[in-house]
């Protein structure tokens, strides 16, 4: 078992996808100020830097892991079966930030195995800031350990929260952020889910709500706030399903709780 990749320990890897993800960031780095932009629906970005990124993401961890499968958000969607090694990747959280040259993107990638999140890394290359997490072993800033800030009181918690793209005026979405801007001393909307999750993970942020996000924008970060201490379930207080668009990070449990009752 040992001798096949795909049986792997979760140190190694933890330590492919930083690899991974450093080579993604350098290439989104590399494309600043001469990529081109499309739409690939109402105001759904990409550019040259997502699709580069990504190639050579896959390339990098196909070529170290050949019996691995991938998921990642530029059309790449490989089935695998239930213990199956997956890689699940945004090669670029943001790109809408990204485009306007606003330095909060991110790239995103987790492993997925026996419906488990085994390891996350989230690197920001702007800050060169890596990110990283394996089950059961924390969660870690540039190699040094991550916790929540702990708070626990709603008054007290600065928030983050994902809205669906042009959405109208009386989507629950809309509703759900004005409730937020009543209770939490700060709403904010950031446009990169990944590095909002690793925020709540370093402590920076108190917590964060999306009912309109991907596997890939979501799974890595879900390991983070994890492994540093967080509580994460989806809106209704269900466990966390990263294939489903509805969840909730907080610093503590109490604070979860009470978001969830300030939402509702």
């Amino acid at each position: 078992m040992a001798s096949d990749p795909a049986f792997g320990s979760n140190d190694e890897f933890r330590s492919a996808a930083e690899e991974a993800a450093r080579i993604g960031g350098a290439i989104l780095q590399d494309w600043v100020g001469r990529f081109s932009v499309r739409e690939k629906s109402r105001a759904n970005l990409v550019t040259e830097a997502d699709e580069a990124s990504q190639a050579a993401i896959v390339n990098f961890l196909k070529d170290r892991f050949p019996s691995h499968r991938f998921l990642a958000e530029e059309n790449l969607n490989q089935s695998s079966a239930e213990d199956e090694p997956r890689w699940i990747i945004d090669p670029l959280d943001g790109t809408s930030n990204y485009v306007h040259g606003f330095p909060y993107y991110a790239v995103s990638i987790a492993l997925y195995r026996s419906n488990c999140l085994q390891v996350g890394v989230i690197f920001d290359p702007t800050r060169d800031e890596m990110f990283a997490a394996a089950a059961g072993q924390g969660a870690t800033l540039n190699g040094n350990p991550l916790v929540t800030s702990g708070i626990e009181e709603v008054s007290e918690a600065m928030a983050m929260a994902s809205l669906p793209i042009a959405a109208p005026p009386d989507d629950p979405a809309i509703r759900r952020f004005l409730l937020g801007l009543s209770s939490l001393q700060t709403v904010q909307r950031s446009g990169s889910a990944a590095l909002n999750l690793a925020y709540v993970a370093a402590g920076r942020l108190d917590v964060f709500w999306s009912s309109s996000l991907h596997p890939w924008d979501v799974a890595a970060g879900a390991l983070l706030v994890q492994e540093a201490g967080g509580a994460i379930t989806d809106l209704t207080g269900d466990a966390i399903d990263i294939f489903r668009p509805s969840l909730l990070a907080a610093s503590t449990e109490k604070l979860n709780q009470e978001v969830r009752s300030v939402l509702s």
